[in-house]
């Protein structure tokens, strides 16, 4: 039965790592929305396909739809957008075993949410940080290995994080086993911060972090979740080239300046060249996660009397560009810079 995991939401996230433990021999079930996208992974003539330069091939595996979806498991991995998450958890629910656990394979912090639906005994915490897109019905661009971290979200060594560390290193060899993942989350949620910014432009995420001029806003959208993550007690981890203390608060330029340097490096070679921020407004053309990610630490840091205005203005473009009121351009950087 530690071997049967049900993979909730099989887009680029899901349907990579699950590609990944069904190679490895794990009894991988996906579950999607998408019903094209179901139909492709079951279908024996198509299949799942991983494509990119970290590898390539191509599987069969049971997929359903939720309303087709039969039957009980150990373990459901979830990996839907942030603001999708009480939803699915409640049309996953009547399919988890009462011992079983929902791992949050999600940016933002989605646990709590999580929580709530399952219980917190039943709730597992992670991060992600590698680079991956959906392209197609039954098509998954894998472009970059990065960061992954696992932990219980109440720091404990248990047998069951112990067994999921060794399952998710099929996948990714270098992962983490973190006794504080919240400091991880809140890590990605101040790196998060600028490829929301990065989305508002045209430029890819290394060239936009290159741009000189633009350091003082990497500075403050970053300084500021900083802030209220030091405002709510958590030191957040640094991952990929983003070092946390170079931006907080009295943090000196030289050091955000390597940081951004550093981030470049990371993400320059990367055949994922822009977020999945921008691949929601560019391409996709639906809602971002700017309501689970970032407006939370918004409101965090009011309840704070902390004035997160640089976000706030972050969560203001970001909107204006879902609702077509705003094209996406490269000045709205400048704009950002200017606010």
């Amino acid at each position: 039965m530690e071997r049967d995991i049900l993979i909730w939401g099989a887009g680029a996230i899901g349907g990579t790592i699950g590609a990944w433990l069904h190679r490895a021999g794990y009894a991988v079930t996906f579950v999607d929305i998408d019903s094209a996208h179901v139909e492709a992974i079951r279908d024996p003539s198509r299949g799942l396909s991983i494509m990119g330069p970290v590898d390539a091939f191509t599987l069969n595996a049971p997929a359903f739809t939720p309303a087709e979806l039969k039957g009980g498991w150990p373990r459901v991995f979830l990996a839907v957008k942030g603001h999708h998450t009480r939803d699915a958890c409640a049309a996953l629910l009547p399919h988890l075993a009462d011992d079983g656990y929902v791992l949050s394979l999600q940016n933002g912090l989605c646990e709590p949410v999580i929580a709530d639906a399952v219980g917190e005994a039943r709730t597992v915490g992670a991060f992600v940080n590698f680079g991956a897109d959906w392209i197609a019905p039954g098509e998954i661009h894998y472009g970059n290995r990065g960061a992954v971290v696992v932990g219980e979200t109440n720091g404990a060594d248990t047998a069951r994080i112990r067994t999921l560390f060794d399952d998710i290193r099929h996948f990714e060899p270098d992962a983490i086993l973190s006794d504080d993942i919240f400091a991880y989350l809140w890590g990605k949620l101040a790196y998060g911060s600028l490829l929301f910014a990065q989305a508002v432009g045209q430029l890819g995420i290394a060239d936009c972090l290159a741009r000189p001029e633009l350091l003082p806003l990497w500075r403050g959208l970053a300084g500021e979740v900083l802030e209220v993550a030091d405002a709510q007690g958590i030191k957040p981890c640094g991952f990929n080239g983003f070092d946390p203390a170079a931006f907080r608060p009295g943090a000196n330029e030289a050091a955000a300046r390597a940081s951004v340097d550093a981030m470049v490096a990371f993400n320059r070679p990367n055949a994922k060249t822009h977020s999945g921020v921008w691949r929601d407004l560019a391409v996709r053309k639906r809602r971002t996660e700017v309501d689970m990610q970032i407006q939370p630490v918004v409101d965090t840091g009011r309840a704070h009397g902390i004035d997160c205005r640089k976000l706030d203005a972050l969560c203001r473009t970001i909107r204006e560009i879902e609702k077509g009121e705003r094209a996406l351009a490269d000045h709205n950087l400048d704009e950002l810079l200017a606010a």
